[in-house]
């Protein structure tokens, strides 16, 4: 049985520890060994994480199976992101044995509901422009509506598909 829960503060080392394996795999072909490694400090150092959730007001979840006691990965989200009712998903990532198996829809379908109750009428997500994601996020009505080119520093970009979904109550 798969069960999402929100994290704590004492989860952190995990979400860092489940960004630090699906990174390399997800990213490897698009993204130089250099950005992952610059990319990874600066979204999930201990210090990083803590804003994330204490000052950004991150919701961070994780998925559990509780009948091998193994995580399979997390999501975070931000209500009523830039003050509209719209819920951003800041990240999602699933371990590569967790790929495939409904772990993503689960995720999806809990913070859209989340985002419901909270009525925000649509979510919303970044995603990189040669992400294999990109068809999962289709398929859950995902619609791509603008590009975003974001640089982060160290001569680094992010090139970005800025993808909503509509919310149905």
């Amino acid at each position: 049985m798969i069960t999402i829960t929100q994290a704590t503060e004492q989860d952190l080392p995990l979400i860092r520890d489940i960004a630090y394996q699906t990174w390399p795999t997800t990213f490897g072909e698009i993204l130089s060994p250099a950005q992952i490694s610059y990319m990874l400090e600066m979204m999930y150092s201990q210090d990083a994480l803590n804003t994330q959730i204490n000052e950004k007001k991150h919701v961070f979840l994780i998925a559990k199976n509780t009948d091998t006691n193994e995580y399979l990965g997390y999501v975070s989200y931000e209500l009523n992101y830039t003050s509209k009712p719209l819920t951003k998903i800041h990240k999602i990532y699933l371990l590569p044995a967790s790929q495939g198996k409904g772990v993503g829809r689960l995720f999806i379908d809990q913070v859209g509901a989340i985002a419901l109750a909270h009525q925000n009428t649509r979510l919303g997500l970044n995603v990189n422009r040669y992400n294999k994601a990109i068809q999962f996020y289709e398929r859950m009505g995902f619609l791509i509506v603008g590009t975003e080119d974001i640089d982060i520093g160290d001569g680094f970009l992010m090139e970005d598909y800025v993808m909503e979904k509509p919310l149905i109550p």
